[in-house]
Formats: structure tokens, C-alpha cells, sequence
């Protein structure tokens, strides 16, 4: 069984996820766009800014296909948005990192500055965030796809005490048969 085929179309967490992706996605979109607006050169590091934050052409281009990823993400909605609203997430907070070791160094091809770096790690935790909801929680309502998944005895049993019949995860298992039984 996959977990990426358990949540229902119509559940609630598809919402948070598309709408999460789909805000991510315009905010990295507007940025890009407004580099290549400047007709910012590729590889430039002189530090031409955009909206408070340094960039070139390869840093908008990038914003442009990650937004558009994320937009797209958010059409499809669902479990494939939350998963790529979690691996873009990572990704930013990775990047962060990254930039950070590489300021005012030549591998510093983006050209990114302090405020990118800011940048990064918040967009990072937002689009993280969203990706996340729902699904890792020590709190989740009992009729969550993910807490029926990680808990499949318990999610049988209350099924089971509703009178809905067993719990998908329960009814694929075959029956146990006990120790030293017949």
C-alpha cells in the first residue's frame, strides 16, 4: 500500500496543500519575473537587486521553474502537492544553508545575498509547513488517512466499533491465525 494513494480526493488537507503550493508558487513566480524584467545578465554578481533581494538571470529563471512546479503541484492537488511542497520546502532550507557558507565567495553564482538567505529559510518553513500539515503530527484526528496508516489495529478496531466494517489498511491483511493452532 502506498500513502501517497490514501487521502480521499474530497478530504480537507487537499485544500491547505494546493492553496500552500499555489501561494509559494506566485510569490517565486512574481519574483522571477521581475528579474527578467531588469533583463538581469545570467551569471552577474555585481548585486542589481529585486525586490529587496540581490539576483540575476540564473536566480530568476530558477524562481520561474520552481514557482511554476509549485503552481502545477497545485493543480493537481493532494498528496502530490503536499510531497512536493515538503521536497521544495527541504530544498530551500538546503539552499540556505548552503549560501550561507558561499557569501562574498566565487561560488556564489547566484549572486545571493544576507536577504536571500533570509529569504531561503522563511520560504523554506512556509512551503515545509504546508507540505507538512496534516501528515506529522502527534495529534491526529483518528479518520486522518496518515494516522489510520500508522496506526492500522487501532483504525480497524474503531472502524469496526462504527459498524463501518474494517479499515481499508485491515481488510488487505490476511487473517492471523494463532500460535500452535489449527
Amino acid at each position: 500500500m502506498k500513502l501517497q494513494d490514501e487521502l480521499p480526493l474530497d478530504h480537507h488537507l487537499a485544500a491547505v496543500y494546493r492553496w500552500g503550493a499555489a501561494f509559494c508558487g506566485v510569490v517565486l513566480l512574481v519574483f522571477g519575473s521581475l528579474g527578467f524584467a531588469d533583463e538581469l545578465s545570467p551569471f552577474d554578481t555585481n548585486g542589481d537587486s529585486v525586490a529587496g533581494m540581490s539576483s540575476n538571470g540564473a536566480l530568476s529563471l530558477i524562481s520561474v521553474a520552481v514557482g511554476l512546479m509549485l503552481i502545477a503541484g497545485a493543480v493537481i492537488g493532494g498528496n502530490v502537492a503536499s510531497t512536493l511542497n515538503m521536497a521544495v520546502g527541504t530544498l530551500f532550507l538546503l539552499s540556505g544553508f548552503v549560501h550561507i557558507f558561499i557569501l562574498d565567495r566565487p561560488a556564489n553564482i547566484l549572486d545571493f545575498g544576507m536577504t536571500n538567505v533570509v529569504f531561503s529559510f522563511v520560504m523554506g518553513l512556509v512551503v515545509l509547513t504546508f507540505g507538512m500539515y496534516g501528515r506529522v503530527s502527534s495529534k491526529l484526528s483518528h479518520d486522518n488517512p496518515y494516522w489510520q496508516h500508522r496506526h492500522p489495529h487501532e483504525a480497524a478496531r474503531e472502524s469496526l466499533a462504527r459498524g463501518a466494517g474494517p479499515a481499508p489498511e485491515a481488510r488487505l491483511r490476511p487473517a492471523r491465525r494463532p500460535a500452535g493452532g489449527t
